[in-house]
């Protein structure tokens, strides 16, 4: 797919990226180097394979899921700005 100067002025308003007009030509070459990179990749047989999220299949380790009664309260809210009667203080955010 070929890109033009007129294509790249048109997405440089619409994204509203100020560019100088003697780097349209310069940049259409560059998006056009990138869109038949992609075609190129397109044209790769991904019949069979599998989704991944990570290049080494590897299971994470699990920790046990267990009920505690969060440690030590006087811990937890001493890193808070403002507390009262053992609870966090916010500022209010709805009428």
């Amino acid at each position: 797919m070929a890109i033009d100067a007129a294509t790249v002025r048109k997405v440089a308003r619409l994204a509203r990226i100020a560019e100088p007009e003697e780097k349209l030509e310069a940049l259409a070459k560059e998006l056009t180097g990138i869109m038949t990179w992609i075609e190129q990749l397109g044209e790769v047989d991904t019949d069979g394979v599998e989704p991944m999220t990570s290049a080494v299949a590897v299971a994470l380790p699990m920790r046990e899921d267990v009920v505690t009664d969060g440690g030590d309260p006087a811990k937890v809210l001493s890193n808070a700005p403002k507390t009262v009667d053992g609870f966090f203080v916010v500022p209010k955010v709805v009428e």
